[in-house]
């Protein structure tokens, strides 16, 4: 690290609104800053849900929870008064502050506006920007061939002295005892035991938040149908899942399983993940939320890759398509087909839940 280019006690927001993904990602890049530079006062300018799992972040100083979600819904009406006053809500917020630099690790127009807003004579945009974010920015991040996210969020870092030799992998997520007491209590009220080496526990996600990354709910029946009885299977996520995970477990059959869709908010859910053994799920936040926690997960792999969004600890398992046409990081199938997850065969998945959930003989 070149220390003179970052002064100490330098006052830095961070601007990364969305998604839990995204954001679980980028607290990777602020855990390196704040390691090498633990002088440096760190503000988060966040929006929720996302917001959720900020809160007791070690590394953040300060956090701001400012809304996107009326902004967004004014801009696809083009309701003018609306993202005026969303926006002036924005400034309000930023307004009592002083930064000497702001990080934009969204690389969006609106980000990179809220970026402009904070005043900060640096303002720091990292190299894949999209919608004109580079015209709120002072300085550019470096282009590197690199593919992975979070490498690449790391490149703001580097106007800053702070190098690719410098970063150590790894998500921050603060996971209080309240979430974890909770999931305790939720899982023993069904019967649910965790850390059984007998009666692993494998949690189940069945949808992302692109339709292309999802993989058929009834492929995760069929998948799961047939593991031998001692694996307990949790199927989690929001409200509007549970219509899909009601056809996953209508594809077990008579094979028992249990639903807690809707049952818990983002840090409740990382808490039932603090109790689980292996996480099932396909490429979205869940995934990044079990690596913060350290649950080994197993994901499904079609339009995006793991080398672009995985992972970067270990204990995480990938299942690549065997499709062609894969990789697009599109969030709607071109071809209208979801081919490329259509393509993995539930008895590839069967698989490789069983190498990684029942011991190998004798080693029981």
């Amino acid at each position: 690290m070149n220390e003179s280019k970052l002064p100490k006690n330098a006052r830095i927001l961070i601007v990364r609104l969305s998604a839990i993904g995204d954001v679980l990602h980028s607290t990777s890049v602020v855990h390196n800053l704040k390691r090498l530079c633990p002088s440096c006062h760190i503000t988060w300018l966040v929006s929720p849900p996302a917001s959720l799992l900020l809160e007791g972040n070690p590394d953040i100083d300060r956090l701001l929870v400012w809304d996107r979600r009326p902004f967004d819904d004014a801009a696809r009406h083009l309701d003018v008064r609306r993202l005026y006053h969303t926006l002036k809500e924005a400034r309000r917020l930023l307004a009592p502050y002083t930064f000497d630099i702001a990080l934009d690790i969204q690389g969006l127009f609106l980000s990179g506006l809220l970026t402009h807003m904070s005043h900060a004579p640096r303002r720091i945009g990292i190299h894949e920007r999209h919608e004109g974010n580079f015209l709120f920015m002072t300085e550019i991040a470096p282009d590197i061939p690199d593919r992975h996210k979070i490498r690449r969020y790391m490149t703001a870092l580097r106007p800053l002295g702070i190098e690719a030799s410098d970063f150590r992998p790894g998500l921050v997520l603060n996971l209080p005892e309240e979430a974890i007491h909770f999931a305790q209590t939720l899982l023993a009220k069904h019967g649910i035991v965790s850390h059984d080496p007998a009666r692993p526990l494998l949690l189940v996600n069945v949808r992302t938040t692109w339709p292309d990354k999802n993989w058929p709910p009834e492929y995760f029946g069929r998948a799961l149908s047939d593991l031998p009885s001692d694996i307990q299977i949790v199927f989690t996520g929001a409200p509007a899942d549970a219509p899909y995970i009601e056809t996953a477990q209508r594809a077990m059959g008579s094979r028992p399983s249990l639903s807690l869709a809707g049952k818990t908010n983002l840090l409740q859910l990382a808490g039932v993940f603090h109790k689980a053994d292996l996480l099932l799920t396909g490429d979205t936040g869940p995934l990044y939320i079990a690596e913060a926690v350290g649950l080994s997960t197993l994901s499904l792999w079609g339009p995006t890759h793991p080398d672009i969004y995985g992972p970067l600890t270990k204990g995480h398992h990938f299942i690549l398509t065997p499709n062609d046409c894969h990789a697009c990081c599109k969030t709607k199938c071109r071809h209208k087909t979801n081919a490329c997850m259509n393509a993995i065969e539930p008895s590839v998945v069967k698989t490789a839940l069983l190498n990684l959930l029942e011991p190998p003989a004798g080693k029981a």
